[in-house]
Formats: structure tokens, sequence, C-alpha cells
């Protein structure tokens, strides 16, 4: 699959029966790492719930959510939010998982670049983070491809699907560093 095969989309065109099916189709593979979305897009109507805040917190620049989408079916393959903004400091974080039948083609990687675009050049962040647990080598690899430093381990920071406390890797990549990597 191509860049060309898939689109990225924005939160105004995406249903909550898009997401839930996204969603729900991927429990198994996110229970782990997106414990806070799955719970809240478990039945269609918790997704509607979800979707809905999310569109609020996008209209208040609170959150900014990005989805890839499979042009010759429609559906949604991956997700993105742009979360944990902090003006003050001109920092935020990013949250993301493709559907697993679509992992390993880029998709990823291509919702980070144009996440980090947004981040850097619009919303105007210093800094940019990835908390991933270390389980989540895929997480881990498209940080590190996109420039991104460990920063550090934080210990016990995490609390995965199964209720168990987990070490989150704390990458972190600047807008200078960002600059350099882009040119």
């Amino acid at each position: 699959m191509s860049f060309t095969d898939w689109k990225i989309d924005r939160i105004k065109n995406v249903t909550a029966e898009e997401f839930f099916t996204l969603v729900d189709k991927n429990k198994n593979h996110i229970y782990k790492t997106f414990p806070v979305t799955l719970a809240n897009s478990d039945s269609l109507k918790k997704a509607e719930g979800f979707m809905a805040v999310n569109l609020e917190k996008e209209k208040n620049n609170e959150g900014f959510y990005f989805f890839a989408r499979d042009i010759k079916t429609n559906d949604l393959i991956g997700y993105l939010c742009v979360k944990t903004i902090d003006y003050r400091i001109s920092k935020c974080e990013l949250g993301y998982f493709t559907d697993e039948d679509f992992q390993g083609k880029g998709i990823t990687s291509k919702m980070v670049s144009a996440a980090l675009d947004f981040c850097f050049n619009e919303l105007k962040m210093n800094k940019v983070f990835i908390c991933t647990q270390e389980i989540n080598f895929a997480s881990q690899r498209v940080a590190l491809k996109h420039n991104f430093k460990q920063e550090g381990i934080l210990r016990d920071e995490f609390r995965n699907g199964d209720g168990e406390l987990q070490n989150t890797l704390y990458f972190g990549l600047l807008k200078s560093e960002y600059n350099t990597h882009e040119r």
C-alpha cells in the first residue's frame, strides 16, 4: 500500500460509526496501549459521545484529530490525536494507532509527519512528545524514525488495559531538531 492508496482526514469528516468500527475491529490490538480510547468507544453510543467531545476539543484548540482513510474502501485505517497541549510551554503529545491489518505500510509514519508539520508550523509548538509503553516497539521505531530523542523512562506511569501499571518511555522532539531533520 502506497501513500496514494490512502489519505489523511480530519475529525469533522469522520462519523462516530466509522470510528467505532475502527476501534471495535482493533480492540484486541489496542486494549493494552489505548485503554481510555477503547473504554470510551466500546459501543456506538459511547463512540458518539467520544467523537462529540473531541470535536468540541478541536473547536477549542484543546486537541486535534487525524485519521488515515483507505481510498479504495473509504474505511478508517488509522488514528492520531494531538493531545496534552500546553500552550504556556508550547508542547503537546501525539498518540496514534494503525489498524492491525495495515501495520508496517508507513501509514503511522505519514500521519506522524503530517501531525508534526501541523504542531510545529500551525500550532507553533516548541516541543512534541510521544509516550509509549516499553512493549510497544513499533511506536518507539516511529518516534526514532522522526528524530525524537528518548528523554527518559517514567516508572509505573501508565495503567494498561489489564489494569497493570507499566513504565512509559518518553520521547521528545524540539522544533530546532525538527527543522534540522527536515532539511
